[in-house]
């Protein structure tokens, strides 16, 4: 624990002027990020008398051992460069809301030829226009089937869509008058597209228009006598006044508005939004956090303002946000949302009327979130404690195992071999930090040599990390060695596990053993689980731990190895759906994925593409004389596939479908 007058800058030497600043710990971690007006009085503040700073504010400073700032010309570069420090460090002292649910949001993806009405979850995509979040995605399904009848929207998958064109006949949507049918030219783009904007401004709230077209069409269609077109377009009139039935007005002049309450106490908080579009509540969405430095409701409210906008842009930003409290900086705050929304935007408490009553409602939803969590938690902390204490009873370790980290290996009968990391924390899965390995050292089927293999690296990789921070030093190092210039960025094995959970029974868990061994790694006790009998095998023993069949212990070591299990295998498929999809394309050195592309649509086929001149491959847009040369070369060396064979006549298929270009590699493998 560091003395704050350790690290205390100079007198002067901190500037009067906007910036935003960064704690770091002993080794370089970025702790914790905050911005200010003046840097010299908000710095200053966090070096008085430790007895005097609030618990979390001391905690913070006796952690953290040097300081740093950056200086900004204005309060709304210094609030956009301390939202990018947050979310690019991840410090561990800021406020950093958590979504209580993945909330649904109804989603129609205008960045296709043929948009697509559907239900979407997680980060937006650009060209893809949101409605929501909603609370439950059967309303979204609720709503989108009613406003079909008007706004025939394509809603079928990539696949559906590709069938349905190749066969001529539409799905069933299409014969109901669900849908306009554009994968069999019923409607041209153009056509399918208006429909989509048309089913877009309706969702927007902007529905009165539209709808006295409608009545004015049905008035128009029984006066010429035209009845069963009057009959539809009533009906048509019905079914959207039900969609908007489902959003009740909750004010009565249209607004456009945003409305975020908190509930809070000395430990958590919960932050509600409301999103009221046209005078109705569009959408509805929740978070919590624990309050991990010193900040009071209006503090929150920055936060969450940061959060929830951080990425928006144009009409995703409301032109009225009302907030239960005003954020230190308001004015600077005003003209940041103002420039994500490209027009100003209304920053305020509402003080009387149906916005200060809708408020009400929205802080009673809040604090309905915060004790729902807190029961949950208290719950689910209880007996995710018990469980880790019986794991700790049970293996003989010191202390409870706060950080678990489990192996496993996957093959298809020897063929791409894989194996996956799952952490938990706490009891909980942590899957920011899950890797992924893929076995190098040998070919062929040997789980204990791959299990000695993967953890080797895995703590090999640690101990680099320690290496840089200069906090473990390898024999034959020179004292007094500086140790790498660390970012300040989480890193990807910096953390050690209290445990080791493999995937097996004694090999495997000797293996893992011997790996730690190797590397001098002391303090991590290892285990492994075999899935015949759930037996829990410890290194060195000749008998396994027999854990109850109702130990909240065992439950949690099975949801370990399970996700362990199920990691690799996702990974193992996934590799071998890529070797399956390879094209002997992929290995010429230079050649993209348009002009592969190119080649296969030219000439039809890899085969024919092989049987092709070097005259006949120049004649291919894009590809000159030496490159055509090079593919030339590629394909002769290559090993032409086996026939295709017809499963059902026992046929041999000549090879004259193209052959699909090769993905490359996912992110997040560990090589």
């Amino acid at each position: 624990m560091a003395d704050p007058s350790s690290y205390r800058p100079k007198p002067g030497q901190i500037p009067d002027s906007p910036g935003v600043y960064k704690f770091r710990d002993e080794h370089r971690r970025v702790i914790y990020v905050g911005k200010a007006k003046s840097l010299r009085q908000r710095l200053a503040s966090y070096f008085q008398d430790v007895a005097g700073l609030h618990p979390r504010t001391a905690t913070m400073v006796t952690t953290a051992a040097s300081v740093e700032w950056t200086v900004v010309s204005t309060e709304v570069e210094a609030l956009q460069l301390e939202y990018s420090w947050i979310k690019e460090y991840d410090p561990r002292f800021n406020v950093k809301y958590r979504d209580d649910k993945s909330y649904p949001s109804l989603a129609v993806t205008m960045n296709e030829e043929y948009p697509r009405v559907q239900v979407m979850r997680g980060p937006k995509k650009k060209g893809v226009r949101y409605f929501g979040p909603y609370g439950h995605a059967w309303a979204i399904r609720e709503t989108v089937d009613l406003m079909l009848r008007v706004f025939p929207v394509r809603t079928c998958s990539a696949g559906v869509f590709k069938r349905s064109a190749q066969i001529g006949r539409p799905c069933l949507l299409g014969y109901i008058g669900k849908c306009s049918a554009p994968c069999v030219g019923r409607v041209t783009p153009d056509e399918h597209r208006d429909l989509a904007e048309d089913f877009c401004d309706f969702m927007a709230g902007r529905t009165g228009t539209y709808l006295t077209r409608l009545e004015q069409q049905m008035r128009e269609a029984a006066e010429d006598m035209e009845y069963e077109k009057a009959a539809r377009l009533r009906d048509d009139i019905g079914a959207l006044r039900r969609a908007m039935e489902k959003n009740a007005v909750v004010l009565a002049d249209a607004t456009d508005a945003d409305l975020v309450a908190v509930a809070e106490d000395e430990l958590e908080a919960a932050v509600q939004i409301f999103h009221v579009r046209g005078g109705r509540v569009r959408g509805q969405r929740g978070w919590v956090t624990d309050k991990v430095e010193a900040v009071d409701t209006a503090g929150l409210v920055e936060h969450a303002l940061q959060q929830l906008y951080g990425e928006e842009k144009g009409e995703a930003v409301p032109k009225e946000v009302l907030v239960p409290a005003l954020p230190e900086d308001t004015a600077a705050l005003s003209e940041w949302l103002a420039g994500r929304r490209g027009s100003q935007v209304s920053l305020r408490i509402p003080q009387r009327g149906d916005k200060k009553a809708l408020m009400e409602t929205v802080h009673r939803n809040a604090l309905q979130s915060l004790a729902l969590h807190k029961t949950k938690r208290a719950g689910d902390l209880t007996t995710r404690s018990r469980a880790l204490e019986e794991i700790a009873e049970a293996l003989d370790l010191d202390g409870a195992p706060l950080r678990i980290e489990c192996f496993d290996i996957s093959h298809l009968q020897g063929d791409d071999v894989v194996a996956s990391m799952v952490v938990f924390e706490d009891g909980l899965a942590r899957k920011s930090e899950y890797r992924r390995f893929q076995i190098k050292s040998f070919e062929g089927q040997d789980d204990v040599r791959s299990m000695h293999e993967v953890v080797s690296r895995r703590f090999r990789r640690y101990l680099q990390e320690k290496l840089k921070t200069g906090e473990w030093s390898p024999e034959g190092a020179q004292d007094g060695e500086v140790p790498a210039e660390d970012d300040g960025r989480p890193k990807r094995f910096a953390y050690p596990p209290q445990l080791v959970v493999v995937d097996g029974g004694r090999p495997q868990v000797a293996a893992a053993k011997r790996a730690l061994e190797e590397l001098g790694v002391d303090d991590v006790a290892v285990c492994g689980l075999a899935k015949r009998l759930e037996e829990v095998w410890l290194p060195g023993e000749d008998d396994p731990v027999v854990l109850p069949r109702t130990s909240e212990g065992l439950y949690l070591l099975q949801r370990v190895r399970d996700e362990a299990h199920r990691f690799a295998i996702q990974y193992q498929r996934s590799k071998r759906g890529k070797r399956l999809k390879a094209s002997p394309l992929d290995d010429v050195p230079g050649l993209g994925e348009s002009r592969k592309q190119a080649l296969v649509k030219h000439f039809g086929s890899v085969k024919k593409l092989r049987q092709a001149t070097i005259d006949q491959i120049c004649e291919v847009p894009g590809i000159g004389r030496k490159t055509a040369e090079t593919v030339a070369a590629a394909l002769a060396h290559a090993v032409p596939a086996g026939p295709a064979v017809n499963t059902a006549t026992g046929e041999i298929m000549e090879d004259e479908t193209p052959a699909p270009a090769g993905a490359s590699s996912e992110r997040g493998t560990e090589q």
